[in-house]
C-alpha cells in the first residue's frame, strides 16, 4: 500500500461551556436545562471547524423548533453572540 497518511477519525477534546446562556436563550434554568440534556430531550451536536475556521468549534442545542448555536474557541470561551432559531 505504500506510504500512510494518518488521519485523526474523531478526537475529542474536552471543552467545556457555560450552561447559563443557552439555558436562557432556550427559556429555562440552567438547572433545567442540564436535566433536560441528560435525559436527552434537549439534542447537541459539536462541530469542529476547518480551514479558516480551525480551532474552533460550534455547538449546537435543539428544543422542540428552537435551535441555539455558540462558537467556542478550544479553551471553551465563547466567540461572538449566541445565535437563537425558531424553526
Amino acid at each position: 500500500m505504500g506510504n500512510s497518511i494518518p488521519i485523526d477519525v474523531n478526537p475529542s477534546p474536552d471543552i467545556a461551556l457555560d450552561p447559563a446562556p443557552v439555558a436562557a436563550a432556550l427559556g429555562l434554568s440552567t438547572a433545567e436545562f442540564l436535566h433536560l440534556l441528560e435525559t436527552r430531550r434537549i439534542s447537541q451536536l459539536c462541530e469542529r471547524g476547518t480551514g479558516e475556521d480551525a480551532g474552533l468549534y460550534r455547538a449546537s442545542f435543539y428544543r422542540g423548533r428552537t435551535r441555539v448555536r455558540v462558537v467556542l474557541d478550544h479553551a471553551g470561551r465563547q466567540v461572538g453572540p449566541l445565535e437563537v432559531r425558531d424553526a
